[in-house]
Parts: structure tokens; sequence; C-alpha cells
């Protein structure tokens, strides 16, 4: 049996180390909505992860949403979710600080709608705020459409079959009583294995 040692160098570590952190990611959260955020998302200038809307760039999102048609908040939610091709969908503890924000500047106000729940809808300063930052807001919604065209590549059915599979011999190997530190080493080398495989296709 093979082991990893000293002498597979700073890189087979830096492989291992990418490949341990994707099925961290994957047994975790299932393959969709995870590491592919991420890799999109990058890092940071400090190397933390940089979030998917910098600044007020969620604001000019969710102000062009509201320009189009009133929302309820959850429905703006979902709809970012769609628009990234089901790859992000920001949190609620976010997005609807962020409507108040918006409603407390005057951009946005309550509306109400046929059922009982009450919609919001852009102001005309919520307008003229979308049409100073116009740049701005194109910026982040065609990240938006980058991240779905990411998704559409690598979210499909047959990788989601695969990451599935892996995760339930994972789950089972590394379970068994003699899944001692000699086959925790010859996992990781596999792992490795196949992400070097998968960089070079």
């Amino acid at each position: 049996m093979r082991h990893c040692n000293e002498h597979d160098g700073d890189h087979h570590h830096d492989r291992g180390r990418w490949a341990r952190h994707m099925m961290r990611h994957a047994m975790r959260r299932g393959f969709r909505g995870g590491p592919l955020e991420e890799a999109f998302e990058g890092r940071g200038p400090r190397g933390g992860r940089r979030r998917m809307f910098e600044g007020g760039e969620l604001k000019l999102v969710l102000l062009k949403l509201l320009a189009d048609k009133p929302r309820h908040g959850y429905d703006l939610i979902r709809e970012i979710e769609d628009l990234s091709g089901g790859a992000y969908a920001p949190s609620p503890g976010v997005v609807y600080p962020t409507l108040t924000l918006l409603g407390d500047m005057g951009l946005v106000e309550d509306q109400q709608s046929e059922g009982a729940r009450k919609v919001l809808a852009i102001t005309e300063a919520g307008q003229e705020h979308l049409a100073e930052n116009a740049e701005e807001a194109d910026r982040a919604m065609a990240r938006l459409a980058a991240l779905a065209e990411v998704s559409e590549r690598t979210d499909s059915a047959p990788i989601r079959r695969a990451m599935g599979n892996l995760k339930a011999a994972l789950k089972d190997r590394l379970s068994q009583k003699n899944a001692d530190r000699d086959v925790q080493l010859e996992v990781a080398r596999l792992l490795d294995e196949a992400a070097s495989k998968i960089e070079r296709l």
C-alpha cells in the first residue's frame, strides 16, 4: 500500500488539502450550491472568503428585481437563486435587514397585494438610485448569470450521482473499525489522484 510521505512535497500536500476540502463540503452540504459557489466567489484580499455581493451590491440587485415587479422577501430570495442557476441563495438574515434598510432610505415601500400579505415595491427615489448606479447593478446581475453558466456546466446529474456514491463510500469505509491511519492515508491518496486526473482533463 503506497502512503503519502514527506517526499511527496508541497504540491502533493496542496492537492490533498484541496480534495479533502471539496469532500468535506460535498458531504456536509451536497454538491449543489456548496463548492461551486465558493469556487466562483474566490478569496478576499486577506485570504478570507469573499461574499457573493460586496458593499451595496445586494441592495442594487434587490432594487433591480423590484423594478421588474413588486415582490415578497421570500420571492426575492428564490429569484436570486433562480438567476444563479440554483448555486447561490442569499440568507433571509441578510435579505430582510437589507429590505428594511431600503425602506428606511425611502427606496422601497409596502404595497398591498391581492392576498393578505403585503409586497414591496420600488419607489421613485429607488428608481433614481438604481439609475445612478446602473453599471454596478449590471455587474452584480452579470455575476449571477456567470454563476448560473458555471452551475450548468458542472452540476450535471451524472456528477451529482457520482458525488453521492463517493459520499456513501467514504462514510461506509471510514466508519469501519479497521479504518486505521493507513486506510485514511490511502483514501487521501486516491482523492489526490482523482483530483489530479480531473485537473488534466
